[in-house]
């Protein structure tokens, strides 16, 4: 299958790289040259520009950052056209990118006019699990559409979950978001506070696991320096899920909470804890790195 990949950050490179080597023909695409470079390195074909990338493909899958960057990719920007003018009727969009709702169902109007098919499907896993392949899909569109792209998303991930309709992918995305930069603050808490009792925090840290307060912050990505070895946490918050990203998600969690009157206390909580952290210059860290919020400075000499 011909294959057009647009967005080669953290999660689209690794990606973009698992479908080349599952064997398909993958043309890529990203503003950044070296994120290309990377990625050429490896053996994927790259291309020029967008609409290069896009020629005579069967399916385009995009990894962006908000939904301004979907937006103007597909329908255009400031004059300058969009892509989808440019797809052959029955081409099939996966747009991976983790967005509000609303965007995915206008982009997927437009899409549907051009008698081109259109699903959203953004991702849980982190960067981990766009490296191993082993990501979870949260996919809202057409059923058939779904199963057009399965045998492509299967090389990506280890979960497919059909939420709904075009934008369900979303609003499942953005739930799942909202409880994770919840249970990662509240984690942090709990260990910052074992900690200044003079607990160790991978002891600390089991002992929860085991426990009612066990969860996936515990189990995979503890937000601890030292406890876990392959966690951000243990590599100076270097890389994984930054906290810009995370405080992007609550805040979609909370538009949307507004415009279908729904309560988020919490969500809302940690969408202010994730801004106050992004302001104190931690926007680029990897989201666990909340804990510093809630850490015991440490005493200095003197």
């Amino acid at each position: 299958m011909k294959i057009a990949f647009i967005g080669l950050g953290n999660m689209g490179g690794p990606m973009a790289l698992n479908l080349h080597k599952a064997g398909h023909d993958v043309g890529a695409f990203d503003l950044s040259k070296p994120a290309c470079d990377k990625l050429a390195a490896d053996g994927v074909r790259i291309s020029t520009d967008a609409g290069d990338c896009v020629a005579n493909v069967d399916v385009v899958i995009s990894m962006l950052p908000a939904s301004a960057h979907v937006e103007a990719l597909y329908l255009g920007q400031g004059g300058q056209p969009g892509l989808l003018p440019q797809l052959p009727a029955g081409t099939l969009v996966i747009d991976c990118s983790t967005i509000a709702a609303a965007t995915s169902r206008k982009v997927a109007d437009a899409a549907r006019a051009q008698g081109v098919a259109f699903i959203d499907a953004p991702v849980s896993g982190g960067t981990g699990g766009a490296i191993a392949g082993t990501l979870t899909f949260m996919v809202g569109g057409d059923a058939a559409d779904l199963e057009r792209a399965r045998p492509v998303l299967e090389k990506m991930g280890a979960n497919i979950f059909h939420a709904g309709a075009v934008g369900a992918g979303q609003t499942a995305k953005i739930c799942n978001n909202m409880l994770l930069g919840i249970l990662m603050a509240g984690t942090s808490e709990a260990i910052a506070l074992g900690v200044a009792n003079g607990l160790d925090a991978k002891v600390l840290s089991e002992i929860m696991r085991r426990s009612s307060g066990g969860n996936w912050a515990l189990e995979k990505y503890n937000p601890w320096p030292g406890v876990m070895e392959a966690a951000p946490a243990s590599r100076q918050y270097a890389g994984g899920f930054g906290t810009d990203l995370m405080l992007k998600d609550l805040g979609l969690a909370q538009e949307n909470a507004m415009a279908v009157k729904a309560a988020t206390p919490l969500g809302g909580l940690a969408r202010n804890l994730y801004a106050s952290h992004s302001l104190a210059g931690h926007g680029a860290l990897d989201f666990s790195s909340i804990v510093f919020a809630v850490q015991k400075p440490k005493k200095t000499a003197g």
